[in-house]
């Protein structure tokens, strides 16, 4: 193979490593730094001897994401407030064709799967995310992690049972959620409380994440009365006047980035349940928007 042909492999593989390794690990520089080190040994690889390309670089990534994880949890970070994945551009197109599978890859690659995934350990999540997210037969999973197909079987189904357990219900019609994105919006700009608050579902939670370095709440929000006086309050308190927003796809559905000038100032996402918003997410932290500038 040669290394016009070998990168031309790579390249048509890069979109799947990059999913696999973001849902691992939740963020968008630690998932293209092992993408990054999987080409480095596939193209250090004999590749005479690799007989299917994909299962190949999938394992390879999984592996180093695995790795990484670990690395992550070791470190043991004490992180200011609630956690939140980093924001993550999706955009399928034309590569995934089929309802059902788009509606799958975007169920989890969600802001409220990954937060849950975040408890289980690396072993449990990449086996979730081999199975549920991209439907990979145990048999493989097991030769891909070098286990047992009966401990992978058990893995996954401890690791489905612990997300379906603690994940919180949600619609993911992208039209409905973007129109009531919308109307959250109008709402919160023009000051109306009472509009607000007929948006929310009475146990509705918001997320601020800021790593503590930026204005959000440092704690999980929780009740239509707090929430929405919370987002009524922040709103009324005046605007930059050099704010703009735009809609963009972000980890499977709608979500709005607020620009300081043509700087990313935070993300706004919703999950919405029976025409309700169950869920709102914050994203503040500068960290976590700087792959966003030049969407």
């Amino acid at each position: 193979m040669t290394t016009d042909t070998a990168t031309d492999v790579f390249e048509q593989h890069r979109p799947v490593l990059l999913g696999v390794a973001y849902r691992m690990l939740g963020r968008v520089a630690d998932a293209e730094d092992v993408v990054q080190e999987a080409w480095l040994r596939w193209s250090a690889a004999d590749r005479g001897e690799v007989r299917e390309p994909r299962g190949y670089l999938v394992r390879i990534t999984t592996r180093l994401a695995i790795d990484r994880l670990r690395q992550v949890k070791a470190r043991g970070e004490t992180y200011v407030g609630p956690w939140l994945p980093e924001p993550y551009v999706t955009d399928f197109g034309d590569t995934v064709p089929d309802t059902a599978e788009r509606a799958v890859l975007a169920d989890t690659v969600s802001l409220a799967v990954l937060v849950v995934l975040e408890s289980l350990s690396p072993l449990e999540r990449a086996v979730f995310v081999l199975r549920e997210a991209f439907g990979y037969p145990y048999a493989e999973i097991a030769a891909m992690l070098e286990r047992g197909e009966p401990a992978v079987r058990q893995l996954a189904g401890r690791a489905r049972k612990h997300v379906e357990e603690r994940r919180p219900r949600y619609e993911v019609d992208p039209v409905q959620r973007r129109d009531l994105t919308e109307r959250f919006l109008a709402a919160a700009d023009g000051g109306d409380l009472e509009g607000l608050m007929s948006l929310l579902a009475p146990d509705v939670r918001l997320v601020g994440d800021s790593g503590g370095k930026s204005k959000a709440p440092l704690r999980v929000l929780e009740t239509a009365d707090k929430v929405g006086r919370f987002v009524h309050g922040a709103a009324q308190k005046g605007a930059a006047p050099d704010l703009s927003f735009r809609f963009l796809e972000l980890n499977g559905g709608p979500a709005l980035l607020v620009l300081s000038g043509e700087k990313p100032d935070s993300v706004f996402q919703l999950d919405v349940l029976e025409g309700r918003i169950q869920s709102i997410y914050i994203i503040r932290n500068p960290d976590k928007l700087r792959s966003l500038a030049s969407v």
